[in-house]
């Protein structure tokens, strides 16, 4: 695959086995910087193995990860969040017997700025963590630990932001915040990579989109391509127009 300048990612014919099984295949992908790309595909279609192999948790069978020009294929998952990277992972993540403000503070880890003021950005933009700051992670509400884990991935000051079913077991109204929120992320000029079985509310936010099915990308496009596409709207969007 050909390099971009402007690029953050790419992958290049990335295959994942687990064991005898390949989880993945043939996988290309890339994304630009500043663009909001979804995955949307069934659970077990391959979307989180992606994103686990990307932030170095499995090791590609085959194929090349590049994030900022640098080849990560191989590189350390501690190596690779340093570079840039953080992952919001599927059922939030946060570690539920320290505070708010703890679960915070180490995703700020690889930070070297100051991290007072980040604390105090991430609170502003998210009025209930000030609030439960002292509060033990594990006693917030499904969409407040949500919010945690993303504030807790934006505390590092991501040049990738990954983002793994972010909506999983929320409800609606939550649904409708949580999108809210990650769209101003793209906004603001955040680069973006999200997992999402729910294809609709994605598609209205992404730039682009990737379909997986059964380990292998069968479509990939513009999110209005995807949406007009009546494959994705049967299988996906409900038969949505």
């Amino acid at each position: 695959m050909a390099k971009n300048n402007s690029s953050i990612l790419h992958i290049d014919s990335v295959s994942v086995s687990y064991g005898r099984i390949e989880a993945l295949r043939n996988i290309n992908l890339k994304i630009e910087k500043g663009e909001f790309v979804t995955l949307i595909g069934a659970n077990g279609s391959g979307k989180s193995t992606l994103l686990k192999a990307i932030l170095g948790l499995h090791h590609p069978s085959q194929g090349t990860i590049l994030f900022m020009g640098s080849d990560i294929t191989r590189l350390s998952t501690e190596k690779i969040v340093a570079s840039g990277i953080a992952l919001v992972p599927e059922g939030r993540g946060v570690l539920p017997l320290m505070t708010v403000e703890e679960n915070l503070e180490l995703g700020a880890y690889h930070y070297k700025g100051n991290v007072d003021e980040k604390l105090e950005a991430v609170f502003a933009r998210f009025p209930i963590l000030r609030e439960r700051r002292g509060q033990q992670a594990g006693t917030l509400s499904g969409g407040e630990q949500q919010m945690l884990a993303i504030a807790r991935a934006m505390m590092a000051v991501p040049r990738l932001l990954m983002m793994d079913e972010p909506s999983l077991g929320l409800a609606p109204l939550i649904v409708m915040e949580l999108f809210n929120t990650i769209g101003q992320l793209k906004a603001e000029g955040y680069t973006i990579l999200l997992s999402e079985q729910n294809a609709l509310k994605a598609l209205v936010y992404a730039d682009r989109g990737y379909v997986f099915e059964v380990g292998s990308v069968m479509l990939e496009g513009t999110a209005q391509e995807l949406t007009d596409n009546a494959q994705v709207r049967a299988a996906y969007l409900g038969g949505a127009a």
